[in-house]
């Protein structure tokens, strides 16, 4: 071995630097996908791409876009998923090909990462593997045949609910609270205890198999505003194989996705479920348990 190599060598063994610590500048970027092209939310295409920018900003993600037709099943959709370090739904339609679902399904088994926005977890009520992958979803005919409804009781205790009713519900759109229930988990690590949502849907009444679930925050759905008066997931992390899931119920609207703490958990699960860290910092403009911070991407195309 050359001399020279051998010290190199000796040096990154006893500092313990490694090779792949490289500035993020001199890195290969992690490459991305979003999933759009079909969502009873009509604001997709805007909030697809304020997606896009959030994660372009970052300079950790090259991201590609693959959208669906408009409407029914597309026969052609059958994205190369194996190009991708991570894939992010934004997306609930009609059922993908069968051959897409099952290239899905293998992906994930073999360590590939997905991120669930919003109503992506609306998608797919009969797709076995996808409900394994989101952990809960809500609608499209989901009940206690889906798995038990998941909160977190006054005590801080999960609930795991077996009795008869639907899935998935949610009041009129408020600013609510987010409550961390996991603060050392990469994603939420360094991130205030509370902090302030702005304008969104808060999901609630969600089902599904819950397995190799762990929430990270809830909010509370006041009875006030419509809701049931428990403590909601809002984010989850599910392990699906040797996938990793980030499961955002937060971002209804483009309003909802121009919270700073939207921006900074959206980001940090895509990180996460790409490469299983994050790197990326807790913004100084970080909403507070008081206070509401927005911010409107720099660029949208």
């Amino acid at each position: 071995m050359n001399d020279k190599i051998l010290i190199l060598l000796i040096f990154y063994a006893v500092t313990g630097i490694s090779f792949d610590k490289r500035p993020v500048s001199a890195q290969t970027k992690m490459r991305a996908l979003i999933i759009e092209g079909q969502n009873n939310h009509q604001v997709w295409p805007k909030t697809t791409k304020m997606m896009k920018s959030y994660l372009e900003s970052s300079n950790l993600f090259d991201v590609d876009v693959a959208t669906t037709k408009p409407a029914g099943v597309d026969p052609d959709f059958h994205p190369d998923f194996s190009k991708y370090d991570v894939v992010i739904s934004n997306y609930n339609g009609a059922p993908w090909p069968e051959a897409t679902q099952t290239s899905f399904a293998k992906y994930m088994n073999n360590g590939g990462g997905l991120v669930v926005v919003h109503a992506a977890d609306n998608a797919f009520p009969k797709w076995t593997e996808y409900n394994q992958m989101i952990g809960l979803g809500g609608w499209n005919g989901r009940s206690e045949k889906s798995g038990p409804y998941v909160y977190y009781s006054e005590a801080g205790e999960v609930v795991r609910d077996t009795n008869k009713g639907r899935g998935g519900g949610h009041g009129r759109q408020h600013e609510f609270s987010v409550v961390i229930r996991n603060s050392e988990h990469p994603i939420t690590k360094g991130l205030p205890s509370e902090w302030l949502h702005t304008k969104d849907e808060l999901y609630d009444k969600l089902r599904g198999p819950a397995q190799g679930m762990q929430v990270l925050a809830t909010a509370f759905s006041d009875k006030k505003t419509g809701g049931t008066g428990r403590h909601e997931p809002m984010l989850m992390t599910i392990k699906f194989g040797e996938g990793k899931v980030f499961h955002s119920t937060l971002g209804h609207a483009d309003y909802s996705m121009d919270c700073v703490g939207f921006i900074t958990t959206f980001t940090r699960g895509v990180e996460w479920a790409a490469c299983g860290q994050v790197t990326q910092p807790v913004p100084k403009d970080f909403p507070t348990a008081d206070k509401t911070s927005t911010r409107i991407p720099l660029q949208q195309n």
